[in-house]
C-alpha cells in the first residue's frame, strides 16, 4: 500500500500515519500547516513521522487546484485518508469562507485526484457528529435523517458526505466516511474544551463553561479510533454504489462537568469556574450508535474518559515542561 494521509500533522492525522508506518505501510503525508492553532504543534508532531524512510511529507493547500497533483503522482497511490479539513464549530461563526475553502474546495480537489488515480483501492473521509444536529434522545443512527445543521461547520460535512455518494455513484470510487465523535487524548488539539480546561486549571486561571447543566459529548479516545481506522482503511465497500457511512464514537454521552471534574482529579487542582450560556452553533449532546461499525470492523472502544485525561494531562505537562 501506498496510502496518502491529508492533514497528515493534525491530531488524528499525525496519529493515524505513524500506526500505518508502524505496520510497515508506505505514508505520504500533506498538510497546510495553517495558524488556526499553534504550527509549532504541527511540526512537532511531524518529528514523530520524519525518522521513518517510507513517510514523506509536502505542505500544500489542497484548495488550490492542481496543488496536490503537482506534488503526488495519483497513480503511485492505493489509498486515500482525507482528514484535512478546517475544524471547530464556533470559528465557523466568524470564518465561514474558511470552511468553505478548505472543506469543500480542498475535498471536491481531493476527489478529482481520487479520479485520476488508477490504482485507488478505498478513499476513506473524515464526516462529524455534528452532522446529525441539536437533538434529544439517542443514540444517533447512520440512518438518521441530517437535514438540520446547526453551524456551517457542519452543513460544510454534510456537503462532503453527499459529494462522496454522487462521486462514487459516478465513477464507482470505493468510500468511507467516518462520523468522528468529540475525539480526545495526547497530541490533542488546543481548541478543544478539555485541552483549554487543563491549560487553564495549571496556570490557576478562570475556566469557562458554557451550558454546564445541558451539554453531554460522546468523547472517544484517540487510540480507540485508530485501531478502528487501521481496519476500516483495509475493508472498502462492496455495494453496488461503494459508499458507505459509520459512526465512531464511545457511546457515553458524558455531562460536561464530569469531564470538568475528571480533569480537575487529573491535574490535582480545583478550577475556578465561570458559567455562561450555551454558545451559538452548539448542539446539547451527542451519542453515537456503534453497532454497525461494531458489525463491520469489530469497533470495540475501550477508553472511559476517567481513563484517557489523565493520559492527556501527563502528556500536556511533559510536552510544555510543565
Amino acid at each position: 500500500m501506498t496510502i496518502l494521509v491529508t492533514g497528515a500533522a493534525g491530531f488524528i492525522g499525525h496519529n493515524l500515519c505513524l500506526a500505518l508506518l508502524l505496520r510497515g505501510e508506505r505514508v505520504v503525508g500533506v498538510d497546510s500547516l495553517n495558524d488556526y492553532y499553534d504550527p509549532a504543534l504541527k511540526r512537532a508532531r511531524l518529528e514523530r513521522l520524519a525518522s521513518f524512510e517510507r513517510f514523506r511529507f509536502a505542505q500544500l493547500d489542497m484548495a488550490e487546484e492542481g496543488a496536490l497533483e503537482r506534488a503526488v503522482s495519483p497513480d503511485e497511490i492505493t489509498h486515500i485518508v482525507n482528514l484535512a479539513a478546517q475544524a471547530g464549530v464556533r470559528y465557523s461563526i466568524d470564518n465561514p469562507r474558511a470552511y468553505v475553502r478548505s472543506n469543500l474546495d480542498g475535498y471536491v480537489n481531493v476527489l478529482e485526484f481520487a479520479r485520476a488515480s488508477k490504482n485507488l483501492k478505498h478513499l476513506v473521509y473524515a464526516s462529524s457528529s455534528s452532522v446529525y444536529g441539536d437533538r434529544d434522545g439517542g443514540p444517533f443512527r447512520e440512518s438518521d435523517p441530517v437535514t438540520k445543521p446547526v453551524s456551517l461547520y457542519s452543513a460544510t460535512k454534510i456537503s462532503g458526505e453527499i459529494l462522496s455518494q454522487s462521486y462514487a455513484h459516478l465513477y464507482g470510487i470505493p468510500m468511507t466516511g467516518l462520523r468522528f465523535f468529540t475525539v480526545y487524548g495526547a497530541w490533542g488539539r488546543p481548541d478543544m474544551a478539555y485541552w483549554m480546561f487543563t491549560e487553564k486549571i495549571l496556570k490557576g486561571e478562570t475556566i469557562d463553561i458554557y451550558a454546564a447543566g445541558e451539554m453531554s459529548r460522546d468523547f472517544t479516545y484517540i487510540d480507540d479510533v485508530i485501531t478502528a481506522l487501521g481496519r476500516i482503511v483495509d475493508t472498502p465497500p462492496v455495494t453496488d454504489i461503494p459508499h458507505a457511512v459509520y459512526n465512531l464514537g464511545n457511546s457515553t454521552p458524558t455531562p460536561l462537568m464530569d469531564l470538568v471534574h475528571a480533569v480537575e482529579k487529573a491535574c490535582g487542582r480545583t478550577a475556578k469556574k465561570n458559567f455562561m450560556a450555551k454558545q451559538m452553533g452548539d448542539v446539547s449532546k451527542t451519542f453515537a450508535d456503534i453497532s454497525k461499525a461494531q458489525a463491520a470492523f469489530n469497533y470495540t472502544p475501550k477508553t472511559t474518559i476517567e481513563q484517557g485525561i489523565p493520559v492527556f494531562v501527563d502528556w500536556y505537562r511533559d510536552f510544555y515542561n510543565i
